[in-house]
């Protein structure tokens, strides 16, 4: 009896876990550290956004990344003066080391400036996309 209480309690201790890491996945938030760093076309490797840019951190196995590559060049489409930035993470290990890029896809949401507003790791939702794209298209004051 006291085994099926140990597997019971593993259980539903893995459940919540997965159910918990489902929920926060794709959250498009705010990073205290982010704000420091801006990122050009040098750093890129392609030319950004006249008004926000859109950056993809993907791998070549990574299934979400291709939702997200659509859901981006959608977004990215919608709004003029925004672009689209795919970077592969495993050619670009310094620069995934230094933004403390820990899963694909992380998508970062950069302003005209280059610094970063927002971020998620995992799928985002369109609607926190095209939110996060206002944010930083938005004048400031």
């Amino acid at each position: 009896m006291t085994g099926l209480m140990v597997c019971v309690v593993v259980l539903a201790a893995a459940g919540a876990y997965g159910l918990l890491h489902t929920r926060r996945g794709g959250r498009l938030k705010v990073r205290g550290r982010d704000g420091e760093v801006r990122l050009g076309e040098d750093r890129l490797g392609a030319r950004p956004g006249e008004r926000a840019t859109l950056v993809q951190f993907s791998s070549a196995f990574c299934q979400p990344c291709r939702a997200t590559r659509r859901i981006l060049a959608d977004v990215a489409g919608m709004v003029d003066g925004v672009a689209h930035v795919e970077i592969d993470a495993e050619a670009q290990l310094d620069l995934v080391r230094e933004l403390h890029i820990l899963r694909t896809p992380t998508v970062l949401v950069l302003d005209a400036d280059g610094r970063i507003v927002r971020r998620a790791a995992g799928l985002p939702r369109k609607a926190d996309v095209i939110a996060a794209v206002g944010e930083a298209v938005a004048p400031a004051g």
